[in-house]
């Protein structure tokens, strides 16, 4: 049994076979950094998580593939954390 603090590669598809996202899972939560794409290959988001949480920056990005725009989750309360757990 993989150990709880080792991430695993993680790769979900669309019904034609193209990626639709991909980033790293821990304790069966997303975490690190992940991108989903659109059935054309062109990104259209990409960010972090921690614990299974949205941080930091996530950039949302064009038809083309290039970055519209960025936006900053701010950090969960310590309250709202308790909340989740």
């Amino acid at each position: 049994m993989p150990s709880q603090k080792t991430s695993q590669d993680y790769v979900h598809y669309h019904q034609d076979g193209s990626i639709w996202a991909k980033g790293k899972m821990r304790a069966e939560r997303p975490d690190g950094y992940w991108e989903w794409f659109r059935k054309s290959g062109t990104k259209m988001r990409s960010g972090y998580f921690k614990d299974g949480v949205q941080v930091g920056e996530w950039t949302t990005y064009n038809q083309e593939g290039a970055v519209y725009k960025v936006t900053v989750i701010k950090p969960a309360s310590a309250k709202a954390k308790a909340k989740r757990l």
